[in-house]
């Protein structure tokens, strides 16, 4: 019996699979703020609420995403002279 309730408290992480697929979602978007919502409609197969959540908050935690009252945009910026322009310091 015992064995079972500590079955049952662990958590289930995202595949790599799922949390790019979201990432694509987020990045692609149409508009600039998508939703919660709007996230799971596009995806091309159905993911679990608590994994969508878990997904989202490592995304922000790792400053790709920024969460806002109004939705979620994808703020992680790979083009080289602006990452350059972060590290020295300077202001745009």
């Amino acid at each position: 019996m015992a064995k079972t309730v500590m079955a049952a408290r662990v958590e289930h992480s995202p595949t790599l699979n799922t949390v790019l697929m979201v990432e694509n979602v987020i990045k692609n978007s149409k508009g600039s703020i998508i939703t919660i919502p709007e996230i799971k409609r596009a995806l091309p197969k159905q993911v679990n609420h608590n994994t969508l959540m878990r997904i989202l908050e490592y995304l922000e935690s790792s400053n790709k995403i920024a969460v806002t009252l109004n939705g979620i945009t994808w703020i992680y910026d790979t083009d080289p002279t602006v990452r350059r322009l972060i590290t020295t310091g300077r202001q745009l």
